[in-house]
């Protein structure tokens, strides 16, 4: 059963083979993070890390029995009891109800463990899927938004 860690050091080898191989998926449903994101992961891994330290950011994995990075689901910008919510999914994990499950999961960990009150979040509008896990993970549309010249939603979700 895959598990929720929190983001570490050595995760890297794992977490850049897990972007790699879904790249062209995520670009489906979300802008691409472009050629420099890859050329640059570890120093950007270790900017992850320090905002993770700093406490501005809580960064999270779904990792599989053998290693493997099934999924991410990171709270950023935490501030004033809130954080916006960001999450992606192995193409050969989806279906399976896994981001529902990480995603009620992270929601928890944000009431219980990092003090949060309320979660945010957005998505694209032809993106049926993550629609479906923020409103079975309870989060609720509050407004339109544009990302990335698309046009999407966003949500809200209050803790506690």
């Amino acid at each position: 059963m895959p598990e929720l860690q929190c983001l570490r050091a050595d995760h890297a080898p794992a977490l850049l083979d897990f972007e790699r191989e879904n790249r062209a998926y995520f670009a489906e449903s979300v802008p691409d993070r472009g050629d420099a994101y890859f050329a640059e992961f570890d120093d950007r891994h270790a900017g992850l890390l320090a905002e993770q330290s700093a406490g501005t950011c809580r960064f999270h994995l779904l990792v599989a029995d053998d290693g493997a990075v099934l999924g991410r689901v990171n709270l950023i910008d935490v501030e004033d009891g809130t954080a916006e919510l960001g999450y992606r999914i192995a193409k050969s994990a989806a279906g399976r109800g896994l981001a529902t499950a990480a995603v009620r999961e992270v929601c928890e960990l944000a009431a219980t463990d990092y003090g949060l009150t309320s979660l945010w979040a957005r998505t694209t509008l032809d993106n049926a899927g993550s629609r479906a896990v923020l409103a079975r993970a309870g989060f609720t549309v509050t407004g339109e938004a544009d990302l990335g010249g698309r046009p999407g939603l966003t949500f809200v979700r209050e803790l506690g």
